[in-house]
């Protein structure tokens, strides 16, 4: 019998809403990085997002979503939120302002909304995966169903 894959908040989030989705449990296989995550659960490392927070010299604070295996690229990311730059917020900021530690961050449940972009190759996939909101988990669900709880532009935001 599989163990349960315990809940996250955002898989509460994501049930609230009536939306079905895969839970994805990697806890036990010590993989760290996006990529080891897509190759231990078997997925296309290119299906696999990472999130991104940055801030904006104008003070706001945006979130992006990649592939794992790509790098954002800065200024196409400035450039799709409309500012004249964006930088990656310092590691220590990450808790307080999304109530998410590196390595779990998901764009379901922040603190507070921000403006958030995929990238544009999400859309080439019936289902991409993204953290669960805690490090040893992800969650698999359709683009679609993605923006039923997170309002999202896709955008060329990749190197």
């Amino acid at each position: 019998m599989a163990e349960k894959i315990p809940k996250t908040n955002v898989m509460r989030i994501l049930d609230q809403h009536g939306l079905r989705y895969t839970p994805r449990d990697y806890s036990q296989t010590g993989a760290v990085s996006g990529s080891d995550v897509a190759r231990v659960l078997g997925l296309d490392p290119d299906a696999v997002f990472k999130t991104l927070v940055t801030a904006a010299a104008s003070g706001e604070h945006y979130v992006f979503l990649v592939p794992v295996e790509r790098e954002l690229d800065l200024r196409k990311a400035a450039r799709a939120v409309g500012e004249k730059s964006v930088a990656m917020i310092k590691q220590k900021e990450l808790l307080p302002l999304t109530g998410y530690i590196h390595g779990g961050c998901s764009p379901i449940g922040m603190k507070k909304p921000f403006r958030t972009v995929v990238d544009e190759t999400a859309q080439l996939y019936d289902a991409i995966t993204f953290s669960a909101g805690k490090i040893g988990y992800q969650v698999e669900l359709s683009p679609e169903d993605l923006r039923q709880v997170v309002d999202f532009q896709y955008a060329d935001i990749c190197e």
